[in-house]
């Protein structure tokens, strides 16, 4: 039997509020779990991304599906190189900070995730430009979206209910279901 698919949110600097389309996504998935940092205002990639793995080792076990938002995408990109087995199957990197803008660069990985996933970028972010994220996703191995004038695809900028992200979760959701069908089938054949 396999393990169920989750649904991880990661939120970025100040958490996202309750208009902000990471809160709605994850109230729609009644298993999900968020990371909850101890100091949202301070954005230690270090100590997020412990808090991270602290929250994946105490939950059930799963398999996590995660969606990063802003500084939630440097933490996420620094767990996975910390944690090349955690337990996260897929991801979905939105809007994320410029790593130079906090001094982090050499924290994050250079090469690919070693797991599928999307990024989303805009192309007036004020926290990072298109062009950089662009490229990030091309070292991560990420598909990319480019949603043009959208901001920092969060609150301010429009974004509360958000029905891209999650189409995007459940066809991660279906495609996992599929393998495990395939995985079972094969198995008892």
């Amino acid at each position: 039997m396999s393990l169920p698919a989750r649904l991880l949110i990661i939120p970025g600097l100040r958490d996202s509020g309750p208009a902000h389309w990471q809160t709605w996504l994850q109230s729609r998935h009644r298993s999900a779990l968020r990371v909850v940092q101890s100091y949202w205002e301070r954005p230690e990639l270090e100590r997020w991304a412990a808090t991270l793995d602290s929250t994946l080792r105490q939950a059930a076990p799963a398999r996590w599906i995660a969606v990063a938002h802003s500084f939630g995408c440097l933490t996420l990109a620094r767990h996975l190189v910390l944690r090349p087995d955690s337990p996260i199957v897929a991801t979905l990197l939105v809007a994320p900070a410029d790593p130079e803008k906090f001094g982090v660069t050499p924290l994050l990985p250079r090469r690919p995730l070693g797991r599928p996933g999307l990024l989303v970028a805009s192309d007036t972010d004020p926290w990072m430009q298109a062009a950089s994220a662009l490229a990030w996703a091309g070292r991560w191995g990420l598909r990319t979206l480019n949603l043009g004038d959208a901001g920092h695809i969060n609150t301010e900028s429009g974004f509360g209910p958000w029905p891209l992200a999650q189409r995007w979760v459940t066809g991660v959701e279906q495609r996992l279901a599929r393998q495990a069908r395939g995985a079972h089938a094969a198995a008892t054949a």
